[in-house]
């Protein structure tokens, strides 16, 4: 007997059968607490970064050379770096607790248990730069190394909220071939300027502690290139917006461009008025805050440009 080749049909999760032991509402709790956990670790690092307690421990993985707890002689900058490394744990329970109901989900999605288990690994590959980071006093492209990996977890859990709410289906375009090629130049150009906002931080003056070393850059100059990149994100992203609504792109990809867009103007805002006000703390913890929702509606504004879809077969 003949087939016949139904329209495609938008695809969905599949319901977890009644005795499953992980509800899909469950696992999405967990990433999204994953995800908020992700950008939390960015701005309590930053905060020991500005409050120069990045050797408030002076050793890893003990606090020092007697002890795995602060001690009170290290004073308000170790109880800093004390209590970010504690958040560290914090973010681990979650992690696992995401790996753990990924794992128990039903039905089985491998999709779901890869991603689950890259968040889960992060968790000690971060700990691991951030030893060596300590170790090598405050190297500046090793303490680069570690924001970037916070920002790539953030975009991993973006990508798992994502995958929860879509089923096992071959990834289909929702946008002409060149528009995602756009989206995907937009995406790739704001990494670039995550990247060497990091390096402008490893130029300047809040590189950690007073005596860490620095990258030996100009600052005026690598901050110029920053603002360049900036510049040119928010153009590739005005365009992306705009194409997107050109070519009647599903609204959820329109709303993560709009949301990346009015990130990316906050973000240069509060930059620029930090550079010309002497970089106040709290304008660059802002700031840091502002990288991590780059890199989380980043992500969000290129899995617009993709579907998972399903085919009804008939005979």
């Amino acid at each position: 007997m003949t087939q016949h080749r139904q329209p495609v049909v938008r695809s969905t999760p599949s319901t977890p059968p009644d005795d499953s032991p992980v509800t899909h509402r469950t696992l999405k709790r967990l990433a999204v607490a994953s995800l908020v956990a992700n950008i939390a670790i960015v701005v309590t690092g930053g905060a020991v970064r500005l409050t120069s307690s990045g050797l408030g421990c002076p050793t890893w993985p003990r606090c020092t050379d007697e002890s795995f707890v602060v001690q009170s002689e290290l004073g308000w900058h170790g109880a800093i770096e004390f209590g970010n490394r504690m958040l560290t744990g914090v973010l681990a329970a979650v992690a696992i607790a995401t790996w753990v109901a990924a794992m128990r989900y039903q039905p089985r999605r491998s999709s779901l248990r890869r991603l689950a288990t890259v968040l889960a690994v992060g968790i000690p590959a971060q700990a691991l730069i951030g030893g060596v980071t300590v170790l090598t006093d405050l190297n500046p492209w090793t303490v680069s190394l570690h924001l970037l990996l916070s920002m790539a977890m953030i975009g991993v859990a973006v990508l798992f909220i994502h995958r929860l709410d879509e089923a096992d289906a071959p990834a289909q375009p929702t946008v002409p071939p060149a528009v995602r090629r756009l989206a995907q130049l937009t995406f790739a150009v704001s990494w670039l300027v995550l990247y060497v906002g990091t390096v402008v931080t490893g130029a300047g003056p809040h590189a950690g502690d007073a005596d860490a070393a620095r990258n030996g850059l100009r600052p005026a100059l690598v901050s110029q290139i920053h603002a360049d990149l900036v510049f040119l994100l928010v153009g590739l992203t005005t365009a992306t917006l705009l194409v997107f609504r050109a070519v009647n792109a599903p609204q959820r990809a329109q709303r993560a461009a709009v949301w990346l867009l009015v990130v990316e103007v906050a973000q240069g805002l509060v930059g620029f008025v930090q550079y010309f006000t002497g970089l106040p703390v709290l304008l660059v913890g802002t700031h840091l805050l502002g990288a991590a929702l780059v890199s989380a509606t980043a992500t969000w504004m290129l899995l617009g440009t993709r579907e998972r879809v399903r085919e009804r077969l008939s005979t």
